[in-house]
This record gives C-alpha cells, sequence and structure tokens, in this order.
C-alpha cells in the first residue's frame, strides 16, 4: 500500500457492524469488552493455570522451584497477549474502516502508564484488570483536562511521564516496604 492506509469499505456490512453497530445504545465494542474483561478477569482469580502467570511474575526462581514451567508459562502469556493485540486490531478496522500499520503507534506510555498507576507493577507479579481500567480512566481525565487547557503535546506526554515516575516511585517504595 505504500504507507497509505488501506481501505476497508469493500468488506461486508457484517464486518464493519462489529466495530460500529450496537446493541440498543449500547455499542458492540463495549458489550465484547465487558465480555473480555469478565472473562480474564474470572480466569486470573480461579484458573490455576492462569495463576500461575502472577508467580512467575512474582519471582521466577521460586515458581521453578515449586515445579511451575516459566518459559512455558511466559510463552503462553506472549501468545496470549499477541492474540488479543491482533482481536483488537480487528476490532479498530472494524470501527475505522481503515487499515494502518501505525495504528495505535505512540500509546506505549499511556498504556504503561495505566497499568502502573491502576496498581500493576513494574517487578510483576501484582496487578488486576479493573486496577489497569481504573488506571486508563484516571490517565483518560488527565488527558481530557490537559486538551480543555490547551496544553501543548508535547507537555502532555512529560506530565504524563511525571504521573507515571509518581507512581512507579510509590510502587517502589512499598514494595521495598513490604521487603
Amino acid at each position: 500500500t505504500k504507507g497509505t492506509p488501506l481501505s476497508l469499505f469493500t468488506l461486508p456490512p457484517g464486518f464493519k457492524a462489529i466495530g460500529q453497530g450496537s446493541f440498543g445504545n449500547v455499542p458492540y465494542v463495549i458489550v465484547i469488552f465487558v465480555v473480555v474483561v469478565a472473562i480474564f478477569d474470572f480466569l486470573l482469580r480461579r484458573a490455576t493455570a492462569f495463576r500461575k502467570v502472577f508467580y512467575t511474575g512474582s519471582n521466577e526462581k521460586a515458581a521453578q522451584f515449586s515445579g511451575i514451567k516459566t518459559k512455558q508459562v511466559k510463552f503462553w502469556v506472549t501468545v496470549l497477549c499477541s492474540t488479543l493485540a491482533g482481536f483488537a486490531g480487528v476490532i479498530y478496522m472494524s470501527r475505522f474502516g481503515a487499515a494502518t500499520p501505525t495504528f495505535g503507534a505512540g500509546m506505549e506510555l499511556n498504556i504503561i502508564a495505566a497499568a502502573v498507576i491502576g496498581g500493576a507493577s513494574l517487578n510483576g507479579g501484582s496487578g488486576t484488570i479493573f486496577g489497569a481500567i481504573l488506571g486508563m480512566a484516571l490517565l483518560s481525565v488527565v488527558t481530557s483536562s490537559l486538551i480543555l487547557l490547551d496544553v501543548s503535546v508535547y507537555w502532555q506526554d512529560m506530565i504524563k511521564g511525571c504521573i507515571l515516575l509518581a507512581a512507579v516511585s510509590i510502587d517502589h517504595f512499598l514494595h521495598r516496604r513490604k521487603s
């Protein structure tokens, strides 16, 4: 495509309905989001295989000594994350009717900041899906406020970086205090 977005308007209406349709006033995207969050929250809390992710992230050596195949856990987490990212890409394409390889570029800071603000540790082994959602909501409020205050995009990134730095510092302080 030589760097230009690929138009998806020739695709069947059912594909576009995934991203643009709704159940009454509730968009399908929200329904899909709630279902995926509910499934993975349940699995992370109740399924032994998913609990191994926390054990591996918390202390990989201890997890290995307790019989968990940590390389296998990390492999399957990577596969699962990649599958969900692909699924999100399909929803994104159906929502906007176009595809480009740069969709989502530059969102990395926001995603990491949302997870850390929501309680995930950069050291691994802690965090919840709902915490990440609350972190993203807080970050969205901050971003919207900065836009309404007409703050430059460059300053917005710096402010988000400072918020991330504060969240990491608090996490580090609390982690060190527990040790």
